[in-house]
């Protein structure tokens, strides 16, 4: 975006305002009728001065939201040059909203509306024009919400929009009962007069997935109704229409489905989606359509109905941040604690989690500064972590290892588990620390002492490993891959380098890393890092409080960011964190993201049945032992608004037996703001359709905002049996793993595996991606379930046909077709042909040649089968 200095054009003549402001209210004063007294009014009071502001954008680092609500008329918020972009207050508390004063500077909204909401998500308009004409608007309105936003969809000049000022006066409590953001309507008992054909039922409108509607027959008047199971009172519905749309309609109550009450009429409906503010009660509402808005019938992909009764804000209990409740699977030691003790907890788990792989229990064991003596073998959903400022605070005289003798030696699914945070001193006359992991275990801002030592990564006679994560770390000796398919190191120091290969090793930012040299052996060295934020973390400071340390981005870096150093960040009390334990609603999760606070996840399963709405700039999600957020009913499991800053790092993700539209959303579409300085990161994120039960999702993790990170991920769809675990081509559904919307989108370390269309789509601009592990799905049960149009299976990585500039490094692509292996995949990567558009090294492998993936790349790159199993290409193009 170009950015532009405040002096760049006049500012508006403050002095000739305030001259006519004068004359004015000495005019009106004349022509009061003498002896008449003006009627006596309470002053307003000023609500949103030096309250939290964000911005869908900011035109630089000189106009921030916090501008326009710092009682300073000569600070700016400016946004970018496009439309729409808002700003938006949060009051602090529910207020009855009685007028809002705009001081625009040169850059005003000609059209715009004043927006209220309780939750930050919904929102309902309280004024709206498209004559806007700038200067300064003191407008009344009637209205209450905790946020208030002014939503711009037209600017009155080339530029963006600018406020010198955003007042919001009111009152701040009351008996003004709240709105909220429960849809009372989502899977309840629905009805219509009419359905276009069988696949468009009257419950689609109801059933919470965007990718299902009711439509009805093409004539007037049509209606759908939904009973909500008592009488309610109901403050909003929303209307989320397909194009065939209703011009004409009413919203209607009834007690008894049989006499009903108009609370809304329009006959100059648009479509699109309509946020309507009603007052009304009832049992049954209806959508009652009189005038169609097409020559097709009415077409709705949701009703939506919120109410007051019952939906008052949830309350949020404070966190104690020297004496935190970490929730009953969280153990915490410190030097005083036997060893006797800790060996034992340490033992018990192990023994319980090391075949756990789709059990519900999940754990985190927390060492505070100091040295101790134990041997930690993980198992399954078992995180391990000092409480130290630096790894070095924490000294574990014995091992932290991962062993595969539970599956005969092989690896290949030891997943879901990490190690962070410590430093390992190992035992006398031992020198081989074992890591044997494939997918989501990272071995994170870890310190393996002692150069005579060496971590091996699998030791290449047991079994394979496949895949795994090794960031800021520092190990004194040398790192062995041995038996390891592919590894990402990032950001890590090896004293004594690192030896061996098999087929994808990339190193990025890693001192002491081997060489480059592709494919044999197969090592990509990316000497520098370009932009990256490691990943936040719990400590205990001097004093004992509680505190997570949010790492501050580093630019083109290599080395880790505290051997030696100082690492650079903010430090958070635990006091402004939410501790969410198991059985907490996402009505309470975000009734404490409105309240402003962070959210710190223990460990266990957290069933939602609405999305976790994160609307907060530099907001931090934390996990431990990770924390599963599991989306029931066909719920979306998190949506992150268009902001600055948020971070989500350990948490895992799942779906539930319905299908949710997807899983984790980051940006709504549309979403255009530039995050290049504070872009949003997510570490240590995963992904799970089906594993401990039949899991649905169409997709997994969207990314529609710009600049955000990725820094270890792991999207995977269970797709063959293991320990009893369903599967089935038609069981665990889900299209597509990643899809990526967004500009400038990077990901560090991304493994997607067995999706049924396309593993990866990526739509932006600019992205880049350093490390990709794919496996495409085993399942296909013959070529005709199984094809992309004329195209023989789905690539794993989509770039469109759109997308001018993007580039990646270190790419593999795996079959195993084991239902069929006569099913073919035509390519693993799809991607314009563009010097822009740049791929290094790459590989393609059929797994023991069980099926068949015909090219690399396009059609360029030879084939994997079972006759020639692994194929190597460098560049494209």
């Amino acid at each position: 975006m170009t950015s532009r200095a405040t002096s760049a054009r006049p500012r508006p003549r403050r002095a000739v305002r305030h001259l006519l402001l004068g004359l004015t209210v000495a005019l009106v004063a004349a022509l009061t009728p003498a002896g008449v007294p003006t009627p006596a009014q309470a002053a307003p009071t000023l609500l949103s001065q030096g309250r939290p502001a964000t911005a869908s954008s900011t035109e630089n680092a000189g106009t921030p939201a916090a501008a326009a609500v710092d009682g300073n008329t000569g600070t700016r918020w400016a946004s970018a040059f496009s439309d729409p972009q808002w700003l938006q207050v949060d009051l602090g508390a529910r207020a009855t909203l009685s007028q809002v004063t705009l001081q625009w500077e040169g850059a005003y909204a000609r059209a715009f509306q004043l927006q209220t909401s309780d939750d930050g998500a919904t929102w309902t308009t309280i004024y709206s024009t498209t004559t806007g004409a700038g200067g300064t608007q003191t407008l009344a309105v009637t209205g209450a919400g905790r946020y208030v936003r002014m939503y711009g969809t037209a600017r009155g000049t080339g530029y963006g929009y600018s406020l010198w000022e955003f007042q919001v006066y009111g009152e701040t409590g009351g008996s003004t009962p709240t709105c909220g953001s429960t849809n009372a309507a989502q899977g309840r008992p629905v009805t219509a007069s009419s359905t276009e054909n069988a696949g468009t039922p009257a419950s689609a409108a109801v059933d919470g997935n965007a990718g299902t509607r009711w439509a009805s027959a093409a004539s007037d008047p049509q209606w759908l109704r939904v009973d909500l199971g008592s009488t309610q009172s109901i403050c909003r519905v929303v209307l989320t229409w397909e194009a065939a749309y209703a011009r004409a309609f009413q919203l209607q109550t009834s007690a008894d489905g049989n006499t009903w009450t108009t609370i809304y009429s329009t006959t100059t409906g648009a479509g699109g989606t309509q946020t309507l503010a009603v007052t009304g009660s009832g049992r049954y509402l209806r959508m009652y359509g009189t005038a169609r808005g097409t020559t097709y019938g009415y077409s709705l992909w949701e009703l939506a109905v919120n109410t007051t009764g019952g939906t008052s804000e949830p309350p949020v209990d404070p966190t104690d941040p020297r004496n935190p409740n970490l929730g009953p699977n969280t153990f915490v030691f410190d030097p005083s604690t036997p060893t006797a003790t800790i060996q034992s907890r340490l033992h018990t788990l192990f023994t319980q989690q090391e075949t756990n792989q789709f059990g519900p229990q999940r754990y985190a064991v927390l060492f505070k500064p100091g040295t101790y003596t134990a041997d930690v073998n993980l198992g399954f959903f078992t995180q391990v972590a000092g409480l130290g400022m630096s790894p070095d605070d924490v000294n574990l005289n014995g091992h932290v290892r991962v062993e595969a003798a539970w599956f005969g030696g092989n690896a290949t699914q030891n997943f879901w588990r990490a190690a962070e945070n410590l430093s390992v001193t190992l035992p006398a006359g031992v020198s081989v620390e074992r890591w044997a992991v494939s997918q989501a275990a990272p071995y994170r801002r870890m310190h393996l002492r002692g150069a005579q030592n060496q971590i091996q990564l699998w030791n290449g006679g047991d079994g394979w490993s496949s895949g795994g994560l090794m960031a800021d770390t520092r190990v004194d000796g040398l790192v062995v891959s041995g038996s390891q398919q592919q590894w990402y190191s990032r950001n890590s120091e090896f004293g004594n380098g690192w030896t061996g290969s098999v087929w994808n090793m990339v190193f990025q930012g890693v001192t002491g890393a081997p060489p480059p040299s592709f494919p044999n052996p197969s090592h990509t060295v990316i000497p520098q890092t370009p932009q990256v934020r490691e990943k936040p973390f719990l400590y205990v400071d001097g004093t004992g409080e509680y505190r997570v340390f949010v790492p501050a981005l580093r630019n083109n870096s290599t080395g880790t960011s505290w051997y030696g150093k100082t690492p650079a960040g903010s430090s958070i009390s635990l006091s402004q964190f939410f501790i969410v334990q198991p059985g907490t609603s996402a009505a309470t999760i975000n009734a404490a993201l409105a309240q402003g606070k962070h959210l710190l996840f223990t460990p266990g399963v957290h069933h939602v049945t609405e999305p976790i709405q994160v609307n907060r700039a530099d907001t931090v999600i934390l996990g431990l032992g990770l924390a599963t957020i599991q989306a029931d009913n066909g719920s979306v499991g998190m949506r992150v608004a268009d902001v600055d800053g948020v971070k989500v790092a350990g948490i895992m993700f799942e779906a539930g037996t319905t299908n949710s539209p997807v899983l984790m959303e980051v940006g709504p579409t549309g979403s255009a703001a530039s995050h290049a300085a504070n872009p949003t990161s997510l570490h240590d994120v995963f992904f799970r359709i089906g594993g401990p039960h039949v899991g649905r999702a169409t997709n997994t993790l969207t990314v529609n905002s710009d600049n955000v990170i990725g820094d270890h991920m792991w999207l995977w769809r269970a797709d063959h049996a293991a320990s009893g675990v369903p599967t089935g081509w038609t069981l665990n559904t889900a299209d597509t793993g990643l899809t990526v919307n967004g500009d400038n989108v990077t990901m560090y370390g991304l493994f997607v595996e067995h999706y049924q269309k396309y593993q990866t789509v990526w739509n932006g601009n600019g992205g880049r991606t350093y490390f990709y592990q794919n496996e495409m799905p085993y399942d296909p049960p013959n070529q005709g379930a199984w094809m992309n149009g004329a195209t023989r299976g789905y690539a794993a990585y989509k770039v469109a046909d759109s997308v001018t500039s993007h580039q990646a490094w270190g790419m593999g692509s795996y079959c195993y077709f084991n239902v069929n292996p006569a099913v073919i995949a035509d390519r693993a990567i799809e991607a314009p042909t563009n010097p822009n558009v740049r791929f290094t090294n790459m590989v393609t492998v059929s797994l023991g040649g069980v099926g068949t993936i015909n090219r690399v790349i396009n059609n360029t790159g030879g084939t994997a089968n079972a006759a020639n199993q692994q194929v190597y290409l460098t560049t494209y193009p």
